[in-house]
C-alpha cells in the first residue's frame, strides 16, 4: 500500500511522468473562466450604463473587460447571449443591495433617501438601457419584464419592511408604492442632468408624507 501511495504522489508531482496527468491546473483555469465572465457582465452592465444598448456591441463590452472579442464570444457567443446573461446578472445585483438594506429605523428620512438611491445608481441605469433594449428585442423582452416584476416585488417588500410599516392600516400600501414610484422617477429625472438638489428637497417631502401616513 505504502508503494501505491507513493507511486500516485510521485506521478502527480512529476505532472504527465509515468503516465499520469496533472490535473492541478483545473482548478486554476475554472477560476480564471469564472473571473473572465464576471468581467464580462460586469463591463456589460458598465457599457449599459454609459454608452446606452446601441453603443454595447461584443467587441466594446471585450475591450472594457480587457479580455479578446475570442475570449467573450467563448463565455457569450452572441450579443443576445451576452446581454440576457446581463439581464440576470443585474436583477441579481439589485437584489443583493435590496438585501444589504440596513434594518427598520425610525428615521423615515434616512430610509426614504435609501430607497432613493437605489433608484440613482449605475445599476437602476443599465436596468433602464435594459427596459429600452428588450423593448425592441424579442430575445430580451420576456426575460426582463419577468426579472422586473421580480424585483419589484422585492423592493416592496423591503420597503415595507425598512419603514417598518404595517401595510394592514389603511393607505400604507398605496403610500409606500407611491414612494417607489416616485424614486423610480427620479431616477429617470438623474439620467439627463444632476437632479441631486431637487432631490434632497422631494425625499424630505416625502419622508413628512410617510410619517403622516405611519402616524409617528
Amino acid at each position: 500500500m505504502a508503494g501505491a501511495n507513493s507511486g500516485v504522489s510521485s506521478g502527480a508531482n512529476s505532472g504527465v511522468n509515468g503516465g499520469v496527468v496533472n490535473t492541478r491546473g483545473a482548478a486554476p483555469k475554472q477560476d480564471r473562466s469564472r473571473a473572465t465572465r464576471q468581467r464580462l457582465l460586469e463591463s456589460a452592465v458598465t457599457c449599459l450604463a454609459e454608452h446606452g444598448w446601441s453603443g454595447s456591441t461584443v467587441t466594446v463590452v471585450a475591450e472594457h473587460a480587457g479580455v479578446s472579442r475570442g475570449a467573450a464570444q467563448h463565455h457569450f457567443p452572441t450579443r443576445e447571449d451576452l446581454f440576457t446573461a446581463a439581464v440576470e446578472y443585474v436583477a441579481e445585483e439589485r437584489s443583493k443591495a435590496l438585501r444589504a438594506l440596513p434594518a427598520p429605523t425610525a428615521d423615515t428620512r434616512a430610509a426614504v433617501a435609501t430607497l432613493v438611491a437605489l433608484y440613482t445608481g449605475p445599476l437602476f441605469r443599465a436596468a433602464l438601457h435594459l427596459w429600452v433594449a428588450a423593448s425592441n428585442e424579442p430575445q430580451l423582452g420576456p426575460r426582463v419584464t419577468g426579472l422586473e416584476a421580480r424585483i419589484g416585488r422585492e423592493t416592496h417588500r423591503m420597503a415595507v419592511d425598512l419603514l417598518g410599516a404595517d401595510e394592514a392600516a389603511p393607505g400604507v400600501r398605496e403610500t409606500v408604492q407611491g414612494l417607489l414610484d416616485m424614486a423610480r422617477g427620479l431616477g429617470l429625472a438623474n439620467l439627463l442632468t444632476d437632479d441631486s438638489a431637487r432631490r434632497e428637497r422631494v425625499v424630505e417631502q416625502w419622508a413628512r408624507i410617510v410619517d403622516d401616513v405611519l402616524e409617528r
